[in-house]
């Protein structure tokens, strides 16, 4: 594998997913955060060009033409289909685990502006009269929420599935290895209280579980790690959220999937509970 520097800008107009560009509310935000890999994007991308990842309709193991039946809608109701379970990648085993980071970090890249929403997959996009959890996005639309957003990228990015109910993933500590094969042990990480240790030993990838105001695990992020820039140099994170958030300019980051700084003064910071590592060196 070649190793070269690439800087992509997050000053994006549009969403890719699937290899087609789509354009949502809040879509002019000039994001002051960059991501930098150590591998070309369209290597870290080139799984997505083989079924079943090159087919926003195969995102569910139900048929597309099923979706938005009556039968889902009693299903499943508000969430809609669930996703499917991805293979794992051509010779997995012997990928490094800094691409395969980057792999996952580079899935959720592509997913940048989706806007936050209660489902399972994130091009599921109900017509007005589904039943709706209501969110600050206002309305119905594609999206994904923050348990989801990071089950579907490990699930996308690598094959390995596990749940995308925050509190049952906050609490999975051994589960299916890539397409269901075998087992991978997820190494638990805890903060001593000293934020500038806790960010020393993250590594992209990771995933952190916070709390809400009453103490109950309600939302998880990404870290970024050492692929995130910032002009202030804060650590950044990936995830799905509402607002409340604002950017190294003072500008608030719009709701949905977006990086975000973790300050020591962050609610990110404060209500942390605990971390997931599930790509480990062999």
């Amino acid at each position: 594998m070649r190793f070269k520097l690439l800087v992509i800008l997050l000053a994006i107009t549009t969403v890719v997913l699937s290899g087609q560009a789509r354009a949502f509310d809040g879509d002019n935000y000039q994001s002051p955060y960059q991501m930098v890999f150590s591998y070309p994007i369209d290597e870290l991308l080139a799984p997505d060009q083989y079924p079943p990842r090159n087919n926003r309709h195969l995102e569910s193991t139900t048929p597309h033409g099923q979706w938005y039946s009556r039968r889902i809608k009693s299903k499943y109701g508000a969430w809609g289909p669930e996703p499917r379970h991805y293979p794992a990648l051509a010779n997995n085993e012997r990928i490094p685990a800094d691409w395969k980071r980057q792999r996952v970090l580079a899935v959720g890249y592509k997913m940048i502006g989706l806007p936050y929403q209660h489902h399972h997959i994130p091009d599921w996009d109900p017509p007005p009269s589904w039943p709706w959890k209501k969110v600050a996005y206002g309305r119905n639309s594609k999206g994904v929420d923050c348990s989801d957003f990071t089950s579907w990228m490990y699930n996308y990015g690598l094959g390995i599935k596990f749940s995308s109910a925050i509190k049952k993933q906050a609490q999975t500590t051994q589960i299916s290895g890539p397409g269901g094969q075998g087992t991978v042990e997820v190494r638990v990480i805890r903060d001593n209280g000293d934020y500038d240790e806790l960010v020393h030993k993250l590594k992209a990838g990771d995933l952190l579980y916070i709390c809400n105001n009453k103490g109950i695990l309600a939302h998880v992020i990404m870290w970024v790690g050492e692929y995130g820039r910032s002009p202030d140099g804060a650590p950044l994170i990936i995830d799905s959220t509402g607002t409340g958030h604002k950017d190294s300019n003072g500008v608030d980051i719009p709701i949905g999937i977006h990086l975000r700084p973790f300050l020591k003064d962050s609610w990110y910071y404060k209500s942390f509970a605990h971390a997931h590592r599930i790509i480990r060196e062999k």
